[in-house]
């Protein structure tokens, strides 16, 4: 994975309703483009590389330099496909905020439309959720999740959490295609403001030990795991401070009585979160001496302008010039007329050179 830094503040507000209708019209164009030209898997691929995401959102006319380009620009594609899901095989569910909890309805009922199995998406989803709230414990906090998916099942999630007191965001992207283990280096990439000095990442390749040794003591009688617990000494980068240890009884007592198989299992637990995984680290840490990763896992052009006015500001025209050319090419290649197409695709080959 290639890793890279770019700004990502923290922006409130919304696009203009102008520049959102046309990042619509646009974005209906190019995706569908991309699949007739590419494929489904080639879109899922693509828009789970932080990279093409981010230039996706120049394009389109937004901040490069805003929280705001994540939260748009999937509200953009998912608008942009609704009536289309069907024809071209993507559905798109969940989104920001309140819209991100109805994310396991919104499959369900999408699912069952394209004849994917809902259960096991919806558990991919909440499991996603899980390690980037959980597993990783970088400072921000998850508000909008998008899950994209196709008819044969294959799937890409975008996620961004906030720090509101510092101004900044961070984006997560995952997709099936190329997920080994997804509790092992899943993510396709993270997008960050910053590299941070410490982070608990229990989903790093050298995290695993750790997380057997977790998946042992969750296996314990709380009574046992409790009063280790209390023996922790103070100099831990997890400290005993942070968790409450009535809370911590009450949720190994559920983890005992399910006796999780591996760290998955465990993860997806109801009632472990944060707190519980930091406890059980540190007994891990103190017990078997082995210590998890504090390594932080995260690692832009122009076409139309940015709604800010960064680097300029969107011109309109030329924008809804761009969305007639991509109607025009695509129309006519549908009745055999390919000139533009292949005009675009000598296009990219030159930017490629």
């Amino acid at each position: 994975m290639r890793r890279g830094v770019a700004e990502l503040p923290l922006h409130g507000g919304r696009a203009p309703k102008w520049l959102f209708e046309l990042m619509v019209k646009l974005a209906r164009e190019i995706v569908v483009l991309l699949v007739a030209e590419l494929g489904r898997d080639e879109f899922l691929e693509r828009m789970s590389s932080p990279y093409w995401f981010q230039s996706l959102g120049c394009v389109l006319g937004f901040d490069w330099h805003s929280s705001g380009l994540t939260t748009t620009v999937t509200a953009a594609i998912k608008e942009a496909l609704r009536g289309l899901e069907d024809e071209l095989g993507i559905y798109v569910a969940g989104g920001k905020g309140k819209t991100s909890r109805k994310t396991p309805d919104e499959l369900k009922l999408k699912c069952d439309r394209a004849g994917v199995d809902a259960n096991k998406l919806i558990y991919m989803s909440k499991l996603i959720a899980k390690v980037d709230n959980t597993a990783i414990q970088d400072g921000y906090q998850l508000y909008h999740h998008v899950f994209i998916f196709t008819t044969e099942g294959e799937w890409t999630v975008i996620q961004q959490g906030m720090r509101p007191e510092e101004q900044l965001a961070r984006r997560y992207h995952w997709t099936s295609l190329e997920l080994d283990n997804p509790v092992v280096e899943p993510h396709k990439g993270i997008w960050t403001t910053r590299i941070e000095p410490q982070v608990l990442n229990m989903v790093a390749r050298e995290s695993v030990p750790a997380q057997e040794r977790v998946v042992e003591l969750a296996r314990e009688h709380p009574n046992k795991l409790v009063k280790e617990y209390l023996k922790m000494p103070e100099f831990h980068k997890i400290t005993k401070e942070m968790i409450n240890p009535n809370r911590l009884y009450q949720v190994m007592l559920t983890t005992y009585e399910k006796q999780p198989k591996d760290f998955e299992t465990f993860l997806t637990t109801e009632g472990v979160g944060p707190k519980t995984l930091r406890a059980l680290t540190l007994v891990a840490q103190l017990i078997y001496g082995t210590a998890p990763s504090f390594r932080d896992p995260a690692r832009y052009s122009y076409a139309h302008g940015g709604k800010d006015g960064h680097p300029y500001p969107v011109d309109r025209s030329g924008y809804e010039r761009t969305i007639t050319i991509l109607e025009k090419a695509i129309k006519e290649a549908k009745i055999g007329n390919r000139e533009k197409l292949n005009a675009l695709r000598r296009l990219a080959r030159v930017f490629e050179r």
